[in-house]
């Protein structure tokens, strides 16, 4: 799969200043992915290869079954089953259900279109601390970040290596953990004006309902990564 159909330039995903940046790179980096496997990829050798062994998690199969070319999916799903059939369950010889239970076991926990992101992913939050030691202009952008969800700060903050940011890593520390925590303040408050509303017995004259009518949505989301859009 060509580096490209993984990675999209970094600062593009900063200059949307909506949500976590890195929950948007994510999302991006999988759309590209099932657009491309869903279209002409489908056909190339080399990746009909790696998704025949590994398949789809469950949730990718289900984004790709609300996408356009649904005969695409079938193609791949029918040689994905062959594959299976004879990975599974040819060969009776030393082949115990035991056995073919460990195989279904590990291809439970395979997904080509996971493999990818992981792989893209990747590249982009290397390019990510790249960027901020060498671009002021993109330090400026990821400074002036409205939240960092808590799954995504945690993983800024244990992958840096401070020998690739000698210049501007602790910067980065700080920056990444101000906004983290700013973002956790003001969702406390939206969310404890939320509960006010919906007692009976709060004081409801304060409460900013404007804001914290999303704050489930948002509690989560910061607290899981999840998207709701």
């Amino acid at each position: 799969m060509r580096d490209d159909i993984c990675t999209i330039p970094v600062s593009e995903v900063f200059e949307v200043n909506d949500g976590c940046p890195i929950c948007r790179m994510k999302k991006t980096v999988e759309t590209h992915i099932i657009d491309y496997i869903m279209g002409a990829a489908m056909m190339e050798p080399d990746v009909r290869i790696e998704t025949n062994k590994k398949g789809f998690c469950r949730e990718h199969f289900s984004d790709m079954l609300s996408h356009r070319g649904r005969l695409a999916l079938a193609l791949m799903i029918e040689t994905h089953l062959d594959e299976q059939k004879k990975v599974i369950f040819d060969g009776k010889l030393f082949n115990s259900p035991i056995k073919k239970a460990s195989k279904v076991s590990r291809l439970n926990e395979s997904c080509f279109i996971c493999d990818k992101i992981e792989w893209g992913m990747s590249r982009m939050i290397e390019t990510l601390y790249r960027c901020y030691e060498t671009e002021m202009d993109f330090r400026d952008l990821f400074n002036n970040q409205k939240m960092f969800c808590l799954p995504h700060y945690e993983m800024l903050v244990n992958n840096m290596d401070k020998k690739k940011m000698r210049n501007y890593g602790d910067a980065f520390l700080n920056n990444v953990s101000r906004i983290t925590e700013e973002y956790l303040s003001t969702l406390t408050t939206d969310i404890k004006n939320y509960c006010k509303v919906y007692n009976y017995q709060g004081n409801k004259e304060n409460c900013d309902w404007e804001n914290a009518k999303d704050s489930v949505e948002r509690s989560i989301g910061f607290l899981t990564a999840k998207n709701f859009e």
